[in-house]
């Protein structure tokens, strides 16, 4: 069975490519524009990993962070957050995700980084 990671992006530029590229890489991938989405989604199945943006339309994704992170049941998930500012120190304090990169990204250091967090 394929690993299943959640992308919460709204740009669906940046949304796009990740999907493809995770989807090239053999994954299934599930892409949310918003946080409302995300946690509809969430009640279908639970992902191997969530790859999160900061700033979203209608919340933010350190707010999933934590709220993924408190779960008994699903804070085991690795999350990665991504965002475009530069306070990624600020962001890494505020948050107990597993990973964090900045945009814009090496889509190879990317993809690295997935297959180490879904695959350990």
């Amino acid at each position: 069975m394929k690993k299943c990671i959640y992308v919460v992006e709204d740009n669906a530029a940046i949304r796009d490519v990740i999907e493809f590229m995770l989807t090239e890489d053999e994954y299934e991938v599930v892409a949310s524009p918003t946080v409302n989405d995300f946690w509809k989604q969430m009640q279908k199945r639970s992902p191997d990993m969530v790859v999160l943006d900061i700033m979203l339309p209608d919340g933010n994704g350190l707010e999933i962070c934590e709220r993924l992170k408190r779960s008994v049941k699903t804070h085991s998930i690795p999350v990665m957050m991504m965002s475009a500012n530069n306070y990624l120190s600020k962001v890494k304090s505020k948050c107990i995700a597993d990973e964090f990169i900045n945009k814009p990204f090496d889509l190879d250091d990317f993809a690295s980084r997935i297959e180490y967090y879904v695959h350990n």
